[in-house]
């Protein structure tokens, strides 16, 4: 893997047609709203969730670009199998390891076991290295803390959500079709956003890089997921999303040649007509202005 050396400061801009882009449990499943502007949400574990479908989609039967966090996963089973290809027998009984603590029990790492099974992970999995993750339950490899992080997406106008009666020509079981003389008929409720226009910025540290093994073509795989994680995440629920653009700038180091909220302010998003509600991305304007000296700007529609 090619060490990354540059600072990256990133935006995606998605939108939403007649779909829920991201539905919150708390509040039966309605779109996710900041109460106090009605500005739409989007939480950056939705975001990352689509980006770990995409790699598993796309790569994950390589070495090396499996997804620790998915569907259906144990995640100590996960931890267990790393320290098995380590060769770290976690059942024995306990004893010195080899920077001469002693494992408290059976079943756990200790010491230098757990950065081994620390490093294992990073190397196996696509989404632990690239966002890190809390891996100290059960065998114990400790925590990551991924180059890549993420913010919530929010709408760049206020969203209207909507509630919207369906019917199931169809019952569960033979009772309910009983009392409804055959009818068959089960009434249910399904909200969406006639659009929304999401912005969320992004990170990448190559300083946390250089602790977790993400390399050069783990982040252009980043961005092709970036580009692609929409395409692949089709369903009733969400409408028509589509990534509308991918705007990165890219630091001359690794430290950074400029603060991340000055390059993100450079994104300036309008909407063309303040008196039409938007409907679609034609209706706003996206311009980003010249970054200063020791930056460079990627547009990766």
């Amino acid at each position: 893997m090619t060490p990354l050396k540059n600072r990256y400061d990133f935006v995606l801009l998605f939108d939403v047609t007649d779909g829920n882009p991201n539905g919150d449990p708390d509040g039966g499943n309605l779109p996710r709203v900041d109460p106090e502007t009605g500005h739409g949400l989007v939480t950056d574990v939705c975001l990352k969730r689509k980006l770990r479908n995409y790699v598993l989609l796309s790569n994950g039967g390589q070495e090396g670009y499996d997804v620790f966090i998915k569907e259906k996963a144990v995640l100590n089973d996960a931890i267990e199998q790393a320290y098995k290809a380590k060769g770290i027998d976690l059942e024995e009984a306990p004893k010195k390891t080899e920077d001469g603590k002693k494992r408290n029990k059976k079943g756990s790492a200790q010491g230098g076991e757990v950065e081994q099974g620390r490093q294992e992970m990073c190397r196996k999995y696509f989404d632990v290295r690239t966002f890190g993750a809390v891996m100290s339950t059960g065998p114990n490899a400790g925590q990551v803390r991924g180059p890549v992080q993420l913010t919530f997406a929010r709408s760049i106008d206020p969203i209207m959500t909507q509630e919207h009666s369906i019917t199931r020509m169809a019952v569960a079981t033979r009772e309910e079709a009983d009392k409804q003389g055959g009818d068959n008929r089960t009434m249910g409720r399904k909200s969406t956003v006639p659009y929304g226009l999401y912005l969320a910025h992004g990170f990448v540290l190559p300083k946390l890089a250089q602790q977790t093994g993400f390399g050069e073509e783990d982040l252009s795989l980043l961005w092709e997921a970036c580009r692609g994680m929409f395409e692949q995440d089709r369903s009733a629920s969400r409408g028509l999303m589509a990534l509308r653009s991918l705007i990165v700038f890219r630091h001359a180091s690794e430290l950074g040649n400029a603060q991340a909220h000055a390059l993100f302010d450079l994104v300036q998003v309008r909407r063309k007509d303040a008196a039409t509600p938007p409907r679609r991305f034609a209706d706003y304007d996206v311009a980003v202005g010249t970054p200063p000296q020791g930056v460079e700007l990627m547009r990766m529609e």
